[in-house]
This record gives structure tokens, C-alpha cells and sequence, in this order.
């Protein structure tokens, strides 16, 4: 990861009060609040490849592909 860039967000009182609760709960830095934007990050690209994966998987098996030597098969064609 390259070097941290400074930015100012705009946060509603009640969100604010929890972040500060937690990272002092954590013994954090309010600033720690990056390490859970990291793992919402995360979060939504596991679901959107579930979601691809899903998408892909209805494909094959419409297909009658339901193995991975059916699917090299159909690949090999």
C-alpha cells in the first residue's frame, strides 16, 4: 500500500460518539476507523464475487456442467 492520504469526512454526532467509543474500547485512534472501512471493503468484494460465482455456477448448470471435468469439457470445445 502506498503512502496514507489525509482526508476530512463529515461524520452525524451519533456515529462520531460511536467511533470514539470503540477505538477507546480498542485502546485506538480515532483514526484506526480506517481498518473498518478496509473490512467493509472487503465485505462487498467477497459478496460481489460470491454474486459472480453465483451468476456463473446458474450458467453451467443450465448447461448440464455440475464438475470441474464437465467444465474443462466444455471449455476445450
Amino acid at each position: 500500500m502506498g503512502r496514507a492520504v489525509k482526508k476530512t469526512i463529515s461524520l452525524p454526532p451519533e456515529l462520531v460518539r460511536e467511533v470514539e467509543e470503540i477505538a477507546e474500547a480498542e485502546g485506538k485512534s480515532v483514526s484506526a476507523v480506517q481498518d473498518a472501512l478496509r473490512l467493509a471493503r472487503a465485505a462487498r468484494l467477497r459478496k460481489e464475487l460470491a454474486d459472480i460465482q453465483g451468476y456463473w455456477r446458474e450458467k453451467a448448470v443450465e448447461k448440464g456442467i455440475v464438475t470441474e471435468e464437465q467444465l474443462a469439457q466444455y471449455l476445450a470445445k
